[in-house]
């Protein structure tokens, strides 16, 4: 059990973002990631939608490549089957959302916190049901931003049109007041230099992938599946 692979799921290539974070945390672990890109992108799909495709890859996971641990390394993803792969999955289940949250609390020193994501995930309000539970002094300001999913996917990620697609979406921040803000898309941190320089060098980024390999890692060492073989 300790050296079967952790599972990591996203609709692209975002998810791979997470995966190169728990790769760097955990080295010793074993790691298996499906990016669905025959049905990208997930930000405009039902929930229910969603829920199918989440679990249709958990159980492909679960069959092929016997995981301890599954990520859903997608923040629609995450907001839209978490609680229910929770539920339904014989291994533990751990989503981008409340960890992003979390990190966002912690950086933020106005109490006021910007994120961008999928028009699924600003639709179902998580990212700001987990921000108000970790900060409650907190005020919110979400923006789909779907077009950068697109910059990401194409490997577009450093051009001047990126740069001007990003700026674009990222208008409606001007005049917040914010201090952090959320990159609540796996794909977004791909983005990252195109996204500092549109929001400004005084708005922290934070990347949720970082703090979810931090539960990653809390949850395997708790549960004793650390691998400490070495295979």
């Amino acid at each position: 059990m300790q050296t079967d692979p952790i599972g990591l799921m996203d609709s692209g290539v975002g998810g791979l973002t997470v995966l190169k974070e728990v790769q760097r945390l955990l080295p010793a672990e074993n790691t298996v990631f499906l990016g669905d890109q025959a049905r990208l992108p997930y930000g405009p799909r039902s929930v229910a939608e969603v829920t199918t495709f989440t679990r249709q890859i958990a159980t492909y996971l679960r069959q092929h490549a016997n995981i301890k641990l599954f990520v859903i390394a997608c923040n629609t993803a995450t907001a839209a089957a978490l609680t229910q792969m929770q539920a339904e999955l014989p291994v533990p289940v751990v989503g981008v959302i409340a960890p992003g949250a979390t990190m966002a609390a912690a950086t933020t020193a106005n109490h006021q916190i910007g994120v961008i994501a999928t028009a699924g995930t600003v639709k179902s309000g998580q990212s700001q049901r987990d921000i108000f539970a970790a900060d409650a002094q907190s005020q919110v300001v979400s923006v789909a931003c779907p077009q950068l999913v697109t910059l990401a996917e194409q490997n577009d990620l450093h051009s001047a049109h990126a740069q001007e697609v990003v700026t674009q979406n990222l208008a409606a921040f001007k005049g917040t007041g914010i201090d952090t803000l959320v990159m609540g898309c796996t794909h977004f941190p791909l983005l990252q230099d195109v996204i500092q320089t549109a929001i400004g060098p005084d708005v922290k980024l934070v990347n949720p992938g970082v703090a979810t390999a931090e539960k990653v890692a809390a949850i395997l060492k708790d549960q004793d599946l650390l691998n400490v073989s070495g295979q």
